[in-house]
């Protein structure tokens, strides 16, 4: 057995569990990647176009992106950063949803040399102030249903570019009749662009247009340069950005296509993208591995409009779709996705939350497909473990997360620090070449998660069995997940905590059939006048939605340590008991 991948400066022991799992692989599936197949992500995107040049890369609102405009669109991006004094290793922001501006700049800007900082267009602006200023980012693309974010946030940010897109960009040549007239339309029925003062603002279509006129200067980026800066809560729940170079995002990536061997055909497929590309789920396993096989990709601008998905999809035999829990329940509950044939359906993966036993099970019986699961965290570009593929037919959903993907060794620790047995629990790590970097400039919190042998402590528990699957038994000890998304009490608990009627509050998760978890919020008040309400309206407006309480409960006390630390778990625990009881 392979002792597995060997961390650049520090030789990984090998241990009695390593490996076990190759016995369990697909018979096409290799025990290892190389990464030096491609030089760069650049040079992996580039690739791609010249192989499929001719084919769709990418559909939006019913318009078609080749992959040949795609290349030259993401080419003239790179130049206008050039133009701008954009340099290899400066930090490009990214803030908007799924439409045909996201890969053109997502590209473009690798292919300058820089970092893309993929920024979730729902956040509040003392969400985006954060992490523009941590990023340190100096240019912005940004969605114009969000720039007045922007516009409040940019005070004491570095930020001095701005390019402003829309939803009718790109969406046709020349004049673009159908993209000017959906833009005016939600500009002035819908009334869904909060207006905005970004004096200097340039249009996206006006960048592409100066950068077509400007020939590229040719970026050397390698393997140990920063591709994304991707931001998470980690283990804790301090915003901090994931360093992911462009050897660990082309790991991850070959490591998906090496799952999917024998089942994604080049050339062939139809890929629907309802998941945001600016999250590392969809951002590899859609943008990454669509481009990868010259497949199709039908891109969702808004999954929560299931009306309008359904509708998108009726012209769309698609063959693979990537999405949560949540949105697999919602489409099933919809009579018209029930009725649609699925005989193209190759591939249906789920991630991002834990996938619930009725779900999986009732999609198998309405599609005759099996939910293919996951599991990674965005620390490992994310792709750790997978189900494999062929056990599609199985006649049960067995909730394990699958087998560690190529190249990659998990082991479980036990709370001594030494190594855990087959069927034996302990905090899951990993050891790949899709292991980040670090956090951006926080070496010490790096060095809290990834030892000297470069194994990253997850803080998630499980257990793997004799064939190598692993379960979860329990996940980080504070950490939320709704609707996909991470959510740290800390952060919550921050903002609540500075309303001035607040003296004390706590944040746990409770279970949710739609979600999977919503936030509860136990609020000792300060001052007695404080209501439910007022509570909630002060917590819209410095946090995004899925972090804000879908529960309040006042509270005379918190239960604490004997160091006055906050008993989460008990709160959590008798949470859980109330349920029961009801």
């Amino acid at each position: 057995m392979s002792p597995g991948p060997q961390a650049p400066s520090a030789v990984v022991t090998p241990h009695a569990t390593d490996g076990i799992w190759y016995a369990s692989y697909p018979p096409d599936v290799p025990r290892e990647i190389d990464p030096a197949r491609y030089r760069s992500l650049a040079h992996f995107f580039d690739e791609s176009v010249a192989r499929f040049r001719d084919q769709v890369a990418f559909v939006s609102l019913g318009s078609e992106l080749s992959f040949a405009a795609l290349g030259a669109k993401a080419h003239a991006f790179a130049s206008y950063l050039q133009d701008i004094g954009v340099k290899p290793g400066d930090r490009v922001a990214l803030m908007m949803p799924n439409t045909l501006a996201y890969p053109v700049a997502l590209f473009g800007t690798l292919i300058a040399g820089a970092i893309v900082v993929n920024v979730n267009p729902l956040y509040t602006v003392r969400e985006l102030s954060h992490q523009l200023k941590d990023s340190g980012a100096q240019t912005i693309v940004v969605f114009e249903n969000f720039a007045k974010t922007l516009q409040d946030a940019q005070p004491g940010s570095r930020i001095r570019n701005v390019i402003v897109t829309g939803l009718g960009d790109l969406l046709g040549r020349g004049l673009n009749v159908k993209g000017r007239a959906i833009d005016l339309y939600l500009r002035h029925v819908k009334k869904q662009v909060p207006a905005y003062a970004l004096p200097d603002a340039v249009r996206l279509p006006h960048a592409l247009a100066l950068g077509a006129r400007r020939a590229f200067e040719a970026v050397r980026t390698g393997h140990g340069d920063i591709a994304l800066i991707q931001y998470t809560g980690g283990t804790t729940g301090v915003a901090k950005g994931a360093m992911l170079t462009h050897r660990n995002v082309i790991a991850n990536l070959l490591q998906a296509l090496a799952w999917t061997r024998g089942v994604l055909v080049d050339g062939r497929e139809i890929v629907v993208t309802p998941l945001p590309l600016y999250h590392i789920y969809s951002l590899t396993a859609n943008a990454l591995v669509s481009v990868a096989v010259g497949a199709r990709n039908v891109l969702i601008v808004n999954p929560r409009d299931i009306d309008a998905l359904v509708r998108t999809l009726r012209h769309e035999n698609f063959t693979t779709i990537t999405a949560l829990n949540t949105l697999y329940s919602a489409l099933m509950d919809h009579e018209e996705f029930r009725r649609r044939d699925f005989s193209a359906l190759k591939l249906a993966m789920a991630g991002g939350m834990a996938t619930q036993r009725a779900v999986a099970e009732r999609f198998r019986a309405m599609t005759g497909r099996a939910l293919v699961e996951g599991y990674g965290l965005t620390e490992c570009s994310p792709l750790v473990c997978a189900t494999p593929l062929e056990r599609q037919g199985a006649d049960s959903f067995d909730g394990t997360i699958g087998l560690p993907v190529p190249s990659t060794l998990v082991r479980l620790r036990r709370d001594d620090g030494s190594w855990a047995n087959i069927g034996e629990p302990g905090e899951l790590c990993v050891h790949g070449p899709q292991v980040m970097k670090g956090y951006w400039n926080r070496p010490e919190e790096t060095a809290g998660v990834i030892d000297a042998h470069g194994w990253l402590a997850t803080g998630d528990v499980g257990v793997m069995d004799a064939r190598g699957f692993v379960t979860l038994i329990d996940r980080k000890k504070d950490m939320m997940i709704v609707s996909g998304f991470n959510v740290y009490p800390n952060e919550i608990e921050d903002v609540l905590a500075a309303h001035p009627k607040v003296r004390a509050v706590a944040a746990v998760g409770v279970p949710d059939p739609v979600t999977g978890e919503r936030v509860k919020a136990f609020v000792v008040r300060r001052d007695a006048s404080l209501s439910v309400e007022e509570l909630l309206k002060f917590a819209r407006l410095h946090l995004t939605g899925y972090k804000v309480p879908s529960y309040v409960e006042f509270r005379d006390a918190l239960p604490l340590t004997t160091i006055g630390k906050v008993l989460r778990r008990e709160l959590r625990d008798a949470e859980l008991q109330r349920q029961s009881r009801e």
